[in-house]
């Protein structure tokens, strides 16, 4: 079992043909992810990288069955994208686009919420079953399969963590880069939620960073939950500066309470194994998975 992508998915690329595209859906198609396409308007019945060229989402349901989506599309354009692969009837959106307009991503929000599907991103790095299926931009090679899951708002930090589980011992079930903009399709919480409730994870490593609610809302859920799983965490931006913007889109502070000292003291209250600095996540894994 395995949350979002597995070998059986369907993926299809929006913006197929341009260089982004094109050199993150080889490297998909090299790790063995099963793409069956991908969508350029206007370029319809055409073949890139072994596979069918359509013009629209709909049609790629229709005729090979799609049902997980993967964008690349300039900001401009992708909420349209976004919204299009709703509307075709895609399950699973995983929009790596950086730079969406807020306004644009508020209308994807309540548009998305009205359908059947589930948005990972945008500005997100993607979504990894080891072994399986790699639906983003996630270097394969650091990824082994086992039993821990990772939810992290922070690409380079989810590429971090599973390099140390490995390097531990243990393996990853399904990695998931949920984006670091404001609006996003899918919480800390609901991300750690579905690996809770996935069979194959026995634990799971949490990372965030300052700015926003998510990760506190996710360690009151993971609480009232029973700590039925350990859970690592990780906030990043220890040293930011209150009520300064860093880095990512969403990672804005506000007050005494949206630092990562405060964040880090509400994770640890709900029970989260919380580590101080992102090189301590691999040896936390393993001492609450009982490796000594």
């Amino acid at each position: 079992m395995s949350v979002l992508v597995n070998k059986n998915s369907k993926i299809i690329v929006q913006g197929f043909t341009g260089s982004e595209g094109t050199f993150h859906a080889g490297q998909m198609i090299d790790y063995g992810t099963n793409v069956v396409g991908g969508v350029t308007p206007g370029k319809g019945g055409q073949e890139h990288l072994g596979k069918p060229v359509f013009n629209t989402v709909l049609e790629s349901v229709e005729e090979v069955g799609a049902d997980t989506s993967i964008i690349f599309v300039p900001p401009a354009f992708a909420a349209d994208a976004i919204m299009e692969a709703a509307d075709a009837g895609i399950k699973v959106i995983i929009c790596i686009t950086e730079g969406i307009p807020t306004a644009d991503m508020v209308k994807v929000k309540a548009y998305i919420d009205t359908r059947d599907c589930r948005l990972i991103g945008p500005n997100c790095p993607g979504v990894i079953t080891p072994d399986e299926a790699k639906v983003g931009i996630m270097p394969g090679f650091i990824f082994k399969k086992g039993n821990v899951g990772i939810v992290s708002k922070s690409g380079t930090l989810t590429y971090e963590a599973a390099d140390q589980v490995v390097k531990q011992g243990y393996g990853i079930t399904t990695a998931i880069g949920i984006g670091g903009d404001p609006i996003i399709g899918t919480t800390t919480k609901e991300a750690v939620e579905l690996l809770m409730n996935d069979d194959e994870t026995e634990a799971i490593v949490m990372i965030g960073e300052i700015g926003g609610n998510l990760e506190a809302e996710a360690a009151q859920w993971i609480k009232a939950d029973g700590n039925r799983k350990p859970v690592v965490g990780f906030i990043a931006g220890q040293t930011a500066p209150a009520g300064r913007t860093m880095g990512h889109a969403g990672a804005i502070v506000g007050g005494a309470d949206d630092t990562a000292q405060a964040k880090m003291k509400i994770l640890a209250e709900c029970g989260v194994h919380v580590v101080s600095s992102p090189a301590k996540i691999g040896e936390m894994v393993a001492k609450v998975l009982g490796k000594k």
